[in-house]
C-alpha cells in the first residue's frame, strides 16, 4: 500500500467516524458538533469520494441547524415548531444513513 492509498483510506475512515458522530449526535447533540469539526478538518485534498462526503455532512448540519432555529421560532404556533423539529430530525438521520451507504459503496455524493 503506497502513501496515497493510505491517505485515501484514512480520510475515508475519518468520513466514517464523522458519520457515526453525526448519527449519535442526532440523539445526543454534542457529537454532531465534534463530527462537524472532523468534517471541516478532513474535507479537502483527499480525493473526490471522501471530500464529497465531508461536504455533504457539512451542508446537512447547517441546514438542519437552520430548520431547528425555525422550529424554535415557530414552536408556539399550534405545534408547528415541533413538527418542524421532527421532520428535521428525520431528514438529518436520512441524509447521514444515505451518505453512509454511499461511503461503504465508495460512491461520491452530489456537491
Amino acid at each position: 500500500m503506497n502513501a496515497g492509498t493510505l491517505t485515501m483510506t484514512s480520510n475515508r475512515t475519518m468520513a466514517l467516524v464523522a458519520y457515526v458522530l453525526h448519527l449519535f449526535g442526532a440523539i445526543a447533540g454534542l457529537p454532531s458538533i465534534i463530527g462537524l469539526i472532523v468534517n471541516y478538518v478532513s474535507r479537502r485534498g483527499y480525493g473526490e469520494v471522501p471530500s464529497s462526503h465531508h461536504a455533504w455532512m457539512i451542508r446537512s448540519f447547517w441546514w438542519a441547524l437552520l430548520f431547528v432555529v425555525i422550529g424554535w421560532l415557530t414552536r408556539w404556533m399550534l405545534g408547528l415548531g415541533y413538527a418542524i423539529w421532527v421532520a428535521t430530525w428525520a431528514w438529518y438521520v436520512y441524509r447521514h444513513v444515505r451518505g453512509l451507504v454511499a461511503l461503504v459503496n465508495d460512491e461520491p455524493l452530489p456537491r
